[in-house]
Order: structure tokens, then C-alpha cells, then sequence
């Protein structure tokens, strides 16, 4: 019985110690394009603080009326916090310019290297080590 007790310890001690989660992560030119740089003003319409990369969503007014939300993909909020940036600094509503580079399928959606607050503050915000200025 003991034997058995001392294999079954050893499995389960198998199990815990090679069952680490896998994630799936991505480069920055997997779905960015470093020759497309990217500069947009307007207002946060909400934020996603999570690992690996936050995200903003920024409504910005079109040349001709209409509005576009863009999503930024940015770093994680430990490195943000680091940075002085949080979600405090944020909120929906507050006027901002970011810049970065678009994604590769077109869409309204970029990885942000920079975000500039209404009072002129700049924060760093990429963190991707592939990304054109990271």
C-alpha cells in the first residue's frame, strides 16, 4: 500500500510540476506594421487593464463627421504602472493623442508606443521587443 501511495505522489508531483499553461504571445510584426506609423486624437471610451497587453479603445473623429473607435494594444499593466501610467490617468472621456504603428489587416486597431494626456503628459507605453521605437 505504501508503494503504491508513493508512485501515485510521484505522478501527481509529474502532473503539478509539467503542467505549466501554455500562452499563446505574439510579436509585434506577427500583426503590426512597422513602415504604417499611426497618430490619432481623441477620447477614451474605455480600457482593458490585463496580461500580456492592456488595451485602450479611443473614439476619434473622422474628416468627414463620422467616428471611428480604435483599439490600442499596449503593455501590461505592471510595466504601465511602472511607467506612471495607470487606469486612473484614463478614464473614459479624457482627450488623448497616441501614436504607434496600424495593424497589418487594416482595421482600426494599432499598437501604441506613446500616449500624450490633454495636460501634455507622455507616457511610453509598448513594450514589444520587436516594435519600430519600443
Amino acid at each position: 500500500m505504501k508503494k503504491q501511495l508513493a508512485i501515485l505522489a510521484v505522478l501527481a508531483g509529474g502532473v503539478f510540476a509539467g503542467g505549466t499553461a501554455v500562452q499563446a504571445h505574439h510579436a509585434f510584426a506577427a500583426e503590426f506594421d512597422g513602415a504604417a506609423p499611426v497618430e490619432v486624437k481623441g477620447n477614451v471610451t474605455k480600457g482593458q487593464w490585463v496580461n500580456p497587453h492592456s488595451w485602450l479603445y479611443v473614439d476619434v473623429k473622422n474628416p468627414d463627421g463620422t467616428v471611428t473607435n480604435w483599439g490600442f494594444e499596449f503593455g501590461s499593466p505592471y510595466a504601465l504602472q511602472q511607467r506612471g501610467l495607470d487606469k486612473s490617468v484614463l478614464q473614459p472621456g479624457v482627450e488623448v493623442t497616441v501614436s504607434g504603428f496600424r495593424s497589418k489587416s487594416g482595421k482600426p486597431y494599432a499598437y501604441a508606443v506613446t500616449i500624450k494626456t490633454a495636460d501634455g503628459k507622455v507616457f511610453k507605453t509598448g513594450g514589444a521587443q520587436d516594435a519600430p521605437g519600443a
